[in-house]
Order: C-alpha cells, then sequence, then structure tokens
C-alpha cells in the first residue's frame, strides 16, 4: 500500500506529517491576543498556563523548565500520532520532520540551518565538538572553572586520550569590566592553543560573559572558540551569527521549555568536516553537519514539540521574556544585597547577568542554606559550593511572581539574622 492509500484508509488528520503545511497551519491555537493585557495580568495568564506544584515554591528552574500546557497539550499529541503510526512515521517522516524543526530553530537563534542540528542537551553538543576535535599530542585547550562538570570532565579524558594539556582559568564573580574578562583567557595563550571553551552564561552564578569579545581577541591568534550557551536559547536575545564564535551548543528543555531531551549545536562550516562524529551516521558528505547528529531511535516527540516551544517563546516575546526575567532577578538582588551577612555572587551590573542569580549566607554552607529554605519555607533550590562560588543558585522562571520572591526574601533574612 502506497503512502497515499495509506493516509486515506486511516483517515486520521494527526497521521499527516508534520511538514504538510496545512496540517500546521490547522492545528488548535491555544494561545490568543495578548493586546488587551496590561504588563501585570500578562504575567498572570502565563503563570495560569503552568501546572505549578502545591507543596514549594520552585527556585530552580536552571536544571530543567516545566513546559507550560500549550506545549505539553502538543507533546501529548505528537506523541499518541508517534505511537499510532509507529515503524510508518519512523520510515516515513522522521528525518524530514527534523530538518523542518532545525530550520524553525535556527531562525530563533540566527544562524544557518546548514549549520546546525538537534541533539539531545548541551553536553552531547560540546563534548561531540571536545571529543571529536582533531587533536594531536601537545595540543593545549583553555577553559574555566566554573565552567559546567560534564564538559571538563571530557577536557580530562582528551587530555588522557590524546596528551592534551589543559589550562584552566577561574571568572571572578565581580570582574571589572569586559577587558578583565578577556585578558583572563588571552594571558594563557601560546603557540600550542587550538580551542578555548567559554560560558556564554555561567551556569552557577547567570554571569554573561563577553562572548564577542573573547571571539574577536582569540581570532587573532588562530585559536578557536566552543561557546557553552546552555542558559541562553529562549532566556534572551541574541544571535549565534553576530558572536563570531567556532561552535555553539545549548540546551533547549532550560529557558526555551521544551520537554526534557533537546538541545542544539551549531558549527561553522569551515569546521564540519573536521570534527569526528560521538556516533557514525550513515551521511557521509563530510561537508553535511548531519554525519554529526545520529541519535539512533529516541523519542521524536520531543523534537516535534520543539517547534510548539518555539510558538510559546514567540507569544510571549523574547524580548519581554527577557526583560521579565531580569526583573525577577534584580527584584530579590536588589532586596538583599545590602544585609552585610548575605553575599551576591552574581555581577551587580546589570549587562552582565539576567534571569539568574546566586546567593549566599556568611558562615553557613551552601548545602544548609539549601536544606533550611527547603525544609523550614519550603522554597527549592540547588547548592552551589566550588570554584569561588558558595551560595545557592536562583532561578525563577516566567511563571514566578512577585509573592514568591517575597517569601524567599523574608526566608533569607531570617536565616541571615539566625
Amino acid at each position: 500500500m502506497n503512502k497515499r492509500n495509506f493516509l486515506k484508509n486511516i483517515g486520521a488528520i494527526g497521521l499527516l506529517p508534520l511538514t504538510n503545511q496545512s496540517y500546521f497551519d490547522n492545528r488548535e491555537t491555544l494561545l490568543f491576543d495578548t493586546n488587551s493585557y496590561n504588563e501585570s495580568d500578562f504575567w498572570k495568564l502565563v503563570r495560569s498556563q503552568y501546572n505549578l506544584h502545591p507543596d514549594f515554591i520552585n527556585l530552580e528552574n536552571g536544571y530543567y523548565n516545566i513546559i507550560p500546557k500549550p506545549t505539553l497539550a502538543k507533546q501529548i499529541e505528537h506523541i499518541n500520532r508517534i505511537n499510532l503510526e509507529g515503524s510508518f512515521y519512523m520510515r516515513n517522516n522522521r528525518f524530514e520532520d527534523k530538518s523542518m524543526v532545525a530550520n524553525e530553530l535556527s531562525k530563533v537563534v540566527n544562524c544557518p540551518p546548514e549549520n546546525l542540528i538537534i541533539t539531545r542537551n548541551a553536553t552531547e553538543s560540546l563534548d561531540l565538538v571536545i571529543s571529536g576535535f582533531p587533536w594531536k599530542g601537545k595540543d593545549e585547550a583553555i577553559f574555566a572553572l566554573q565552567d559546567y562538570g560534564s564538559m571538563q570532565d571530557m577536557f580530562e579524558q582528551i587530555g588522557k586520550r590524546h596528551n592534551v594539556i589543559l589550562k584552566k582559568v577561574s571568572i571572578p564573580n565581580h570582574p571589572l569590566n569586559d577587558e578583565e574578562i578577556v585578558s583572563i583567557y588571552e594571558n594563557q595563550i601560546t603557540a600550542k592553543t587550538k580551542l578555548i571553551m567559554v560560558s556564554h552564561m555561567i551556569n552557577i552564578t547567570g554571569q554573561i560573559l563577553p562572548v564577542k569579545k573573547i571571539c574577536r581577541m582569540a581570532k587573532n591568534y588562530g585559536v578557536q572558540v566552543l561557546v557553552d550557551g546552555a542558559h541562553c536559547v529562549g532566556h534572551f536575545d541574541f544571535k549565534i551569527d553576530e558572536l563570531g564564535c567556532d561552535y555553539y551548543g545549548s540546551s533547549l528543555h532550560k529557558w526555551l521549555a521544551t520537554p526534557l531531551g533537546a538541545g542544539l549545536l551549531y558549527v561553522k562550516t569551515k569546521h564540519i568536516p573536521n570534527i569526528w562524529p560521538l556516533i557514525a551516521d550513515h551521511e557521509k558528505n563530510p561537508k553535511k553537519i548531519q554525519r554529526l547528529s545520529h541519535t539512533g531511535t529516541h523519542p521524536c516527540s520531543t523534537d516535534l514539540s520543539i517547534i510548539d516551544s518555539i510558538k510559546y517563546l514567540n507569544w510571549i516575546g523574547i524580548k519581554r521574556k527577557e526583560k521579565r526575567l531580569h526583573y525577577l532577578k534584580s527584584y530579590w538582588v536588589g532586596a538583599l544585597k545590602n544585609n552585610p551577612r548575605i553575599i551576591i555572587n552574581t555581577p551587580h551590573d546589570n549587562k552582565r547577568s539576567c534571569g539568574i542569580g546566586n546567593v549566599g549566607i556568611r558562615n553557613m554552607k551552601p548545602d544548609l542554606l539549601a536544606k533550611r529554605l527547603y525544609e523550614e519555607f519550603k522554597i527549592f533550590t540547588v547548592a552551589i559550593d566550588y570554584a569561588n562560588v558558595k551560595g545557592c543558585r536562583i532561578t525563577p522562571n516566567v511563571f514566578n511572581n512577585t509573592q514568591e520572591l517575597d517569601s524567599f526574601i523574608s526566608a533569607m533574612q531570617t536565616l541571615a539574622d539566625t
């Protein structure tokens, strides 16, 4: 039976491929015009579109941003569709759909679609580059102590495997200016330096680094730059093409709020043939980035739901979301920063952070602070205690409100005074 007759006999709109434009356009609309809403009412509306846990205030949305009801409803549709079609979907529509999703995702981050692939998370994206880079013995790599642990682990592995020299720098929580940050990396460069990894936003403090300036500096030395943007896509407005980096990896189940298991990798065109795939793919053309994106049999519903997450982000507007996240961070930081017993580990300069912050209490270990916040005040955070950062990471999402932050502020002031 051919595809046309199969679809006709099944007789269900849900079986039409996602790349069929009529199917995409005619899907049920769960979002609506918000022009009549003032700012306060708009964020109340956004909050109503989330299922929130009744037993605690969630201020740890950096690991995984729970998805809103409209996206969740669409994910369930995709699960039901794939479950109904089974192997028919996997053999006939999977790759075409994934290519379409990658194309739409490239518009969000502003890069050519032929330079972007969908992965499962930022760790997979970045480790693919670190492990697949054409290393030679005595080559040098530079990264920071504040970078995410999984990538540091991969650097340690290639150091042992390929005899690569690893140089680790430390980023101050409160830098004087961009030039200080740039110089920290530049001072470690030698003729053997091949790759610098830099966090676009440091995950443990929320500090935004001057990536564009670092990339410009590194280019002068012929050094490639790998950017960890795990917390950036869907968090604040930026364009990969304007950064000047060679590689960029991100997790989409963080601030783009896709279902768990979605990420992206950008590779500059000239580097695509030089990176060894993590898993071999049937695409043998070394110039095509798809050769790096073999993921085997995995939950395709997650890939399809990226489109719905993009739709939800566009409904809010990335600049509006960035402004809201920045406001929420500034709200609690402003209330706590003058308490002499409280330490803010995130730069006070508004241009150096957005929605993520980190706070500690003098003479109180981060683990104890996180424990007391949860057990005594029903506020969930995560403790950070390494690389000159001692405190709890605070990551409100768009569903959080100032009443919840007032509870957090009160809890911190009470704990600081004990």
